[in-house]
């Protein structure tokens, strides 16, 4: 080969991953407005074509792609987008709405847990430790997957405000609220006695990390909310930094909590929620969830599946494909349709008003970034009992830690690459279903023609807050909704 030629993992890396999002920028509009498409599943499909088992073009374990190295890139991919959620929620929306977050963050997450070990204890036969913590890294819903498919897209203005906000709102916190789910697996399957467990478990995670990082989040939050108006009202801050401030405190905040020890996610939507107190209306059009979807969230996407361990899902312990497919498919349909639907009819859900959006509700727990970040610190406290992972998993541990680190990621890896194409094709599955459910002369001539509301759902009355918000609110879905029409009009 001539020696001018430099096909290294990073340069191959540079020119595969900005392919990718060329293309998909291009094309971005058809792909999410007319064919009902977002990048995870498509990134991911890329990142399979061009990874070890596809052209061979990117192979991150080859270039050095190890546990730390995974686990900071997912810490920021999901640290940002949670600070994003909290940034863009309705102002006071978590004050206002507790009752039904405190429902999806308590109840619904524990039961998402609790049947989720079972699945893995019944199918991989583990011990009930071991399963507790595998089930954890799945329990939170990923705002990744959430925000590409409930933000920035035709399909988003379809489903109801308060749904949308809902469902935005629980993805930013509960990979923050995940951490004593997974810590009390880890302490029961590391600790000698319950009372040991126990004492760790509250001392250590809820109070410490959970709760010292939420006041901290607040805190940041506010004093850069406060230095950010002296700037602005000075006129002391260029529009071209607005976007650069956003995401280095984003950035900041997952730092500042990492150095400290404290639960990095939710710092980072306590920061978000505490930037955007009052307002930061300048700031407003430098749109952040759609740069970080394009740049963080796709990149990511791609390398994860040039990453699946493919090799892992039939020659390691008890995995087979057909467990990882029937443990996939039981977790997907009982991990939370049975329990939202539950709450909904027990009138709990005060924000879910039809059956079609308590089972929208449901379904939507996509399970993705934060799964990974969330195995990865599994597989780090049981190798060395700190955040810190080893480049490789040891093999002279306690046989116990040594099952569960070897079934932990596999099973997730598998679990989310289901999730990431279940979940990011479902968009186009519920809009052919809405589509045909309506009569002939009420359907749009193409499905990407559709207009109106997802059917079962209702928009007459949003309900957030004051008469002005919820004008307000009305006013942006109605804006979203215009905007699609006039740019079809022009189109025609």
């Amino acid at each position: 080969m001539w020696s001018q030629l430099e096909p290294t993992g990073p340069h191959l890396s540079y020119l595969v991953l900005t392919l990718f999002l060329i293309m998909y920028a291009l094309f971005s509009l058809m792909i999410r407005d007319r064919l009902h498409l977002s990048e995870p599943p498509l990134a991911t499909v890329f990142g399979i074509l061009v990874g070890p088992r596809g052209l061979a073009w990117l192979k991150p374990y080859d270039w050095g792609f190890q546990d730390p190295v995974i686990q900071e890139f997912t810490r920021i991919v999901v640290g940002v987008q949670c600070f994003a959620v909290g940034l863009e929620l309705p102002n006071g929306y978590v004050k206002k709405k507790w009752k039904a977050l405190l429902v999806l963050l308590g109840p619904v997450m524990t039961f998402g847990w609790l049947i989720g070990a079972l699945f893995i204890i019944l199918i991989f036969n583990t011990d009930f430790a071991s399963a507790l913590t595998i089930s954890a890294c799945l329990t939170p819903t990923d705002p990744v997957l959430a925000a590409s498919v409930l933000s920035n897209s035709q399909f988003s203005t379809r489903v109801p405000k308060r749904i949308r906000d809902l469902l935005s709102a629980e993805s930013g916190v509960n990979d923050g609220v995940s951490f004593p789910f997974l810590f009390l697996g880890l302490n029961i399957l590391t600790k000698a006695s319950r009372g040991e467990i126990f004492k760790e478990w509250f001392l250590i995670t809820v109070l410490y990390q959970c709760t010292v990082g939420v006041i901290l989040g607040i805190t940041v939050g506010h004093v850069f909310n406060w230095l950010y108006h002296i700037s602005h009202k000075r006129e002391m801050m260029g529009q071209a930094s607005y976007l650069a401030f956003y995401l280095l405190l984003a950035v900041f905040s997952i730092g500042l909590a990492s150095t400290l020890g404290v639960d990095d996610f939710l710092v980072a939507f306590c920061a978000g929620r505490g930037f955007a107190h009052g307002g930061n209306s300048p700031t407003a059009d430098t749109r952040l969830p759609v740069v970080i979807d394009l740049m963080l969230n796709s990149a990511l996407f791609v390398f994860f599946g040039a990453m699946i361990p493919w090799e892992s899902f039939h020659k390691l312990d008890s995995i087979t494909p057909g467990k990882l497919l029937g443990v996939l498919a039981l977790i997907l349909i009982f991990r939370r349709i049975p329990v939202v639907f539950t709450f909904y009819k027990a009138k709990l859900l005060p924000n879910v008003r039809t059956t079609t959006e308590a089972l929208f509700i449901g379904h939507f727990g996509p399970m993705g970034v934060g799964a990974l970040f969330l195995a990865i610190e599994a597989r780090a406290q049981l190798e060395t009992d700190t955040s810190l992972p080893l480049p490789h998993p040891p093999d002279d541990l306690d046989p116990k830690r040594q099952r569960a680190i070897t079934l932990i990621w596999p099973i997730v890896c598998f679990i989310v690459l289901g999730s990431t194409l279940l979940h990011g094709l479902s968009t186009l599955a519920i809009s052919l279903g809405d589509h045909f459910s309506r009569k002939k002369g009420e359907r749009a001539p193409l499905i990407g023609g559709e207009r109106e509301g997802l059917h079962g759902m209702i928009f007459d009355e949003e309900n957030i807050g004051t008469d002005e918000e919820q004008g307000n609110e009305e006013d942006e879905e109605a804006e979203d909704r215009g905007y699609y029409r006039a740019r079809e009009s022009m189109r025609e």
